[in-house]
């Protein structure tokens, strides 16, 4: 065990250390002498294991601080922080001195930027290797989420910094300059300190002076974008590949590094860990985008931005509780259209199960026609603060021509700084979209609005989004609700259900805190059930189908798998998790009544 002389949230690469020299000395006692630490590369030596039972044992979470852009400058530098993030992009691997030998003593750089010691030159070393992501906060993420992971109180935390620290941190905010040299395409890129022998250049001129222009913003410029520029470089250890995938949410919990005079190579231009760094991170200076050296990290779901969970089973009898106070509440919202309410139920439940070629199942998109400019700014407003209350990302999207002519919807790959930038479809799994498309007026389409068509229509229809790598183009995967809220039949955005808006009245909507928290469980719960359906009630509803399809020969294949997704839904909703006849004479008649709408 590490000696209480190291605070694990206050000096975590103490903790690190200490257990890696103890490690190396068991190890070089066990191979007598010979490469004691060549065992641990790629591998945890007991490091990682201590902080996970810190923070998930012992109730250590609740005191490590959240990273966000309120406090990026009262954190102190290489303590414990959290955070919690979408993987914007993935930078490929870094290559780092991880252990060397100082005299006869083992020491290590991992978890840091650079060696707390003098490492000899040459000397023996190991040379390991670290993922890198560029992570950003969740695009749409709603602010009851941030509730779940307060943390401790950082500008407290802040007081306890040096007068050294301080003026250290005045110091580098009054001149944050990097060296920078141009290449023979006109790029920027970190350089180490020049020679003695080379020409030098004063961290003051305005030449080579780092300001803002030389990070690229992760949005390209798009206003259309929500979000703010704030960032963060994770670098994470002994991970398998493919473990983080683009647009994953994650909470990273490690050691925070930010410093501007990180953003140039230490005074000892033979530091051989500043030799091997990547190019990559050149348009991500440390003193702009902070670092955070992964210990734990943990994929987070709908489940984890709960502030309170139930502790108990999510019975049937539970779950349908729950579900008739919701369904009351959100036909509330919708002017006492109850068969609306049922059919945005369905949806707000709806997921993204599989995939088979270019058929899509469990998904469900949906279109609310008869709506105008005014009834939005009533029901629409209403429907829209709810889904914000309810889910974890959300975003409102006011479709018009202007929009669909100059927002940025696809992500692109800018080989020039090799980063990917973000677009607005780049997002993570289970957010829900709506679109208002009440603005749309007639107008004409520029090539970009086109193809920001096209990509919306893609997505409705196969939930693939396309990315643009310049020379190629690549569709990936995504799972995303969407809603549209139209006048009439939306032309642009193809939706699998449509439905006729009939409100009857505005009434006044309240919920408590409590019932907005145990519908964020029911929806996180339910959407996490698996759907089977026993063969002859399987049986029994194809041959219903069948039947359907002779006596109207306007149904297509399409058609009936929705019907069978709102089945199974609806099975779930009501806390089953096989679909009954019950469940599917209860989706028949709500199409019916669907349906004498549309005539």
């Amino acid at each position: 065990m590490v000696g209480p002389q190291y605070d694990l949230v206050g000096n975590p690469l103490g903790a690190v250390r200490s257990t890696f020299e103890r490690a190396a000395v068991a190890a070089a006692a066990e191979s007598g002498g010979h490469e004691p630490v060549a065992a641990f590369r790629g591998k945890d030596w007991g490091a990682g294991e201590l902080f996970r039972s810190f923070l998930f044992e012992q109730g250590g979470l609740d005191k490590v601080p959240v990273l966000d852009e309120s406090n990026l400058g009262l954190i102190k530098p290489n303590t414990l922080v959290r955070f919690r993030g979408m993987v914007q992009d993935m930078l490929g691997n870094e290559f780092y001195v991880g252990a060397f030998k100082d005299g006869s003593t083992w020491r290590t750089n991992k978890f840091s930027d650079s060696s707390p010691f003098s490492m000899p030159h040459p000397c023996d070393s190991h040379l390991w290797e670290r993922h890198l992501f560029h992570c950003v906060p969740v695009p749409g993420q709603n602010s009851w989420t941030h509730e779940s992971s307060p943390g401790p109180d950082v500008r407290r935390m802040s007081s306890c910094l040096t007068s050294e620290q301080r003026e250290k941190r005045k110091r580098g905010a009054e001149n944050d300059a990097m060296e920078v040299s141009e290449n023979c395409n006109g790029e920027a890129s970190c350089t180490k300190k020049p020679k003695d022998d080379d020409a030098q250049i004063s961290n003051s001129s305005p030449e080579v002076s780092m300001n803002e222009e030389h990070v690229p913003e992760m949005n390209g410029g798009d206003h259309h974008i929500p979000g703010s520029s704030f960032s963060c470089l994770v670098k994470v250890y002994d991970m398998a590949e493919s473990q983080v995938k683009l647009n994953d949410v994650a909470e990273f919990i490690g050691v925070y590094t930010f410093d501007p005079e990180l953003a140039s190579p230490s005074d000892n231009s033979d530091d051989i860990m500043f030799d091997l760094i990547e190019d990559v991170t050149a348009q991500l200076p440390p003193s702009k985008v902070p670092r955070l050296h992964c210990l734990v990290w943990r994929s987070l779901s709908a489940h984890d931005f709960l502030s309170r969970s139930p502790a108990v089973e999510p019975s049937p009898i539970l779950l349908k509780g729950i579900r008739q106070s919701l369904l009351s509440h959100l036909t509330l919202v919708l002017g006492n259209d109850e068969l609306a309410a049922q059919c945005l139920l369905l949806h707000l439940l709806s997921r993204l199960r599989n995939k088979v070629d270019v058929v899509t199942v469990g998904r469900l998109s949906m279109n609310f026609t008869g709506f105008n400019r005014e009834s939005v700014s009533v029901f629409g407003n209403q429907l829209n603060n709810l889904i914000q209350r309810l889910l974890p990302y959300s975003q409102t999207i006011p479709l018009s021509i202007e929009y669909l002519n100059t927002a940025t919807l696809q992500p692109r790959k800018d080989n020039h700084s090799g980063r990917l930038v973000t677009g607005v479809l780049q997002l993570p799994q289970g957010t829900h979209l709506t679109f208002d498309e009440t603005l749309l007026q007639s107008g004409s389409l520029t090539s970009k609005g086109v193809e920001n068509t096209m990509l919306l229509k893609n997505l409705m229809e196969s939930q693939m989004v396309e990315y643009d790598f310049e020379f190629y183009k690549l569709e990936m995967a995504t799972d995303v609700q969407l809603l549209t809220l139209s006048e009439g039949k939306s032309n642009i955005l193809p939706s699998d259900l449509i439905v006729p808006f009939r409100p009857s009245s505005v009434p006044a909507v309240n919920a408590s805190s409590e019932e907005l928290e145990s519908w964020r469980w029911y929806l996180a719960t339910v959407r996490s059930f698996p759907q089977s359906t026993e063969t002859e009630t399987y049986q029994t509803i194809q041959d219903e189908m069948v039947n359907a399809m002779r006596d109207d020969r306007n149904l297509g294949c399409s058609e009936l798998s929705r019907w069978l997704t709102m089945a199974q839904i609806t099975a779930a909703s009501f806390g089953e998790t096989s679909l009954s006849m019950e469940h599917w004479q209860m989706v028949k008649e709500l199409e019916r009544l669907r349906k004498e709408r549309l005539q």
